[in-house]
């Protein structure tokens, strides 16, 4: 990566891959040498979802959430093709090309490989992470492309206000498809539990802190302040996980990468649809940028937590939302490499109608 590339990355951000490795290992270790920590975890818990974990969870998305401004959706019409482009790849195309490759390499491919029941599970995962896009670190990946922060702003939104109506239905069909029966209520309840009550905090902390304190104080001061709490929650998050996934780890470790392949190859694929297609219709690069980075990446935090109240802790679909995260950061930085070497590609000037 460039200096220019790096400019303006966290440091927990940059190399989160390298934090990921590091939660595996530590939480791998106390599940190996200390199992008494995740046993006593475990009790914890109301309705299958374990309390610490909802915790940690909310401490992850709860500041994403926090960032959204939905006053600005008012301004999307004036341009219009790059929201055009991004809903429907995230919602009529994404979901379904995730499930096919996943079917595909980890039913067909590496059938002779993997158990029946934990590829089913491994399908899952990927089907959690695929119907869900990316709400914050896309900021990231946009500031790093020189992306419109404000129309990056009103994309994110959108697609939590769509989040909220279609994450539910397009994952209770493709887990039905994949012979996976999960109860509609507990894909509601995940679904209130993870983005609708953080949304309403985030949304009314925003109004009143800005309202006490200015909009200058809550976008400096509070916004920096609390969205270090969201990798702090992530890593943890990932150490209770990986606690509990050591058996499957240890025994095997090949599954890791079998996992990896079909979610590799999905993020190129829809990066190329999304990117392709605004060159095609010529949509300034500043729009076309971010709009291929919403899709390409996953809201990994909210695939965790449903993975983790579907499924539990131990699953097989916990351990491939997780994958998700291992796999996504490094593929992301290379992506934004691609779409700062290729801006030339893109019209210099945004035109109304994008």
């Amino acid at each position: 990566m460039s200096n220019e590339s790096g400019k303006g990355i966290g440091f927990f951000e940059r190399y989160l891959t390298f934090w990921v490795i590091i939660c595996i290992i530590i939480g791998v270790a106390i599940g190996q040498f200390l199992p008494a920590i995740p046993e006593t975890l475990s009790r914890f818990e109301y309705a299958q979802v374990s309390i610490p974990v909802a915790i940690l969870i909310w401490l992850m998305i709860y500041p994403m959430m926090a960032q959204v401004d939905f006053s600005s959706i008012v301004n999307a019409g004036k341009k219009p093709k790059g929201l055009v482009i991004t809903i429907i790849v995230n919602w009529l195309i994404k979901p379904f090309t995730m499930f096919f490759f996943a079917w595909l390499f980890l039913k067909v491919i590496f059938g002779g490989i993997l158990p029946a029941d934990l590829a089913t599970e491994y399908i899952a995962g990927a089907v959690l992470l695929g119907a869900a896009p990316c709400t914050a670190m896309v900021f990231v990946w946009s500031y790093l492309t020189k992306g419109d922060a404000g129309y990056t702003l009103v994309q994110v939104a959108i697609n939590n206000l769509i989040l909220l109506v279609l994450y539910a239905p397009i994952v209770m069909l493709l887990l039905r498809v994949g012979n996976v029966s999960v109860p509609f209520d507990t894909v509601i309840l995940s679904i209130v539990l993870y983005v609708l009550i953080p949304l309403i905090a985030g949304y009314l902390s925003r109004v009143l802190i800005i309202k006490k304190k200015g909009k200058e104080w809550f976008e400096n001061v509070y916004l920096k302040t609390i969205g270090k709490f969201t990798i702090v929650g992530l890593l943890l998050t990932l150490i209770i996980l990986f606690s509990f996934q050591g058996d499957v780890i240890m025994s095997n470790p090949l599954h890791i990468v079998l996992i990896a392949i079909p979610l590799t190859i999905q993020t190129f694929f829809i990066f190329a649809i999304a990117y392709f297609w605004a060159k095609y219709w010529r949509v300034n690069h500043s729009v076309a940028a971010p709009a291929a980075m919403i899709g390409t990446s996953n809201f990994f935090e909210l695939a965790v937590a449903v993975a983790i109240g579907l499924f539990g802790l131990h699953s097989g679909a916990a351990l491939a939302t997780v994958v998700g995260i291992l796999v996504e950061v490094p593929l992301m930085l290379f992506l934004v490499r691609i779409a700062n070497n290729t801006r030339h590609w893109f019209p210099a000037h945004s035109a109304t109608n994008q």
